[in-house]
């Protein structure tokens, strides 16, 4: 027969330590103490610092349970993934999620993920995790000219952050990439090149991204001294095949333009298929520019020009404002954006007039 499990004893020295037993130890209110292992900005970055360092070396470890009764908090981020979005399966999502998991963890909380397949299960999930309070505040993707997230978050008084930008601040965190700078320039880049009848695809126009990007194109096409031709623009393109349908329109034109500047790089790779369709070539023939820097425009021949944004890094920022806001700092100054970096591929060449 086995031997039987060693009992250790369980005396005064091996119970567990308190919150209580880490003031005493620095000499600080139980209050002090708290608020500093949740970061509330009132208490100061060192004396946040001396308790989580005290309290490491005590081994303290708050019960999640007693600190959500407490609190009122889960110390958990929601997250409610769109599947009726036209990329919602797409690679760059997992990444998207890794650093919204990472992010939380690095903050001390978890991540609960929920799932919506149409606009109104989208909204009955939202008040089922708010009902049922899942979690402390919601991360949300692609924002929205109108946000009926936004307006339902808002009226609870719920926190969130937008990946994306909102017209109306009003208590709205955000970070994003600024796509307007990235459309003027790529409109720089094709001028550079001799380019000056250019087109442009727009994605979605019920998202945020959409107007911005629009507006990036405008302004680098003033910035090279042209004119923006109103026949050279087309809209809510968001996957291949309305890529290929609105790049089909341009090049059976009588004056077709002679590079296309795409919001969406799924929308570039449709016009490669309208283009070669005609047996246009891309790169001599026509120029093409996307926008997002996925796998399969770095992989499609000639591979894509285009911007690339770190997703992973951004469902960081977006985990890391989110608890900052849970926390009571002002959503004035929890707003970011960064920049998409240029990734200049063979997509992209010198005009050739037809």
């Amino acid at each position: 027969m086995g031997h039987a499990p060693t009992i250790l004893s369980d005396g005064p020295s091996r119970s567990r330590v308190t919150i209580s037993d880490v003031a005493d130890a620095l000499n600080l209110t139980k209050s002090t103490v708290s608020r500093a292992l949740n970061g509330y900005p009132d208490i100061s970055k060192s004396t946040q610092l001396r308790v989580k360092r005290m309290a490491e070396r005590m081994n303290y470890q708050p019960l999640s349970h007693a600190q959500a009764i407490k609190t009122g908090r889960t110390r958990s981020l929601g997250f409610v993934l769109q599947l009726a979005d036209h990329d919602a399966q797409r690679p760059f999502l997992a990444e998207f999620l890794a650093g919204l998991s990472a992010g939380s963890t690095a903050q001390g909380y978890t991540l609960t993920v929920a799932s919506a397949d149409s606009e109104a299960h989208l909204i009955e999930t939202f008040r089922t995790l708010l009902r049922d309070r899942k979690a402390d505040g919601f991360i949300l993707p692609r924002a929205m000219v109108n946000d009926p997230r936004v307006e339902l978050l808002r009226a609870a008084n719920v926190p969130f952050v937008l990946f994306g930008r909102q017209a109306d601040p009003k208590g709205c965190c955000w970070f994003d990439i600024r796509g307007e700078d990235a459309m003027q320039e790529a409109v720089m880049h094709l001028s550079e090149l001799g380019h000056s009848r250019i087109g442009f695809i727009n994605g979605g126009t019920i998202y945020s991204y959409a107007k911005l990007r629009g507006e990036g194109f405008r302004a680098g096409m003033a910035q090279a001294g042209l004119a923006v031709d109103l026949d050279l623009i087309r809209e809510n393109a968001v996957t291949m095949d309305d890529g290929r349908e609105a790049a089909a329109s341009l090049l059976d034109m009588a004056y077709p333009p002679t590079a296309i500047v795409c919001a969406v790089d799924q929308v570039a790779l449709g016009v490669y298929r309208a283009a070669a369709d005609r047996e246009i070539t891309i790169g001599r023939d026509l120029s093409v520019v996307g926008y997002d820097g996925i796998q399969e425009g770095a992989h499609a021949q000639p591979p894509l020009t285009t911007f690339a944004v770190d997703t992973r890094a951004a469902g960081v920022e977006l985990a890391t404002l989110l608890v900052k806001c849970i926390r009571g700092e002002p959503s004035e100054d929890l707003r970011k954006t960064a920049n998409a970096a240029f990734v200049r591929r063979g997509s992209t060449g010198p005009c050739i007039d037809h």
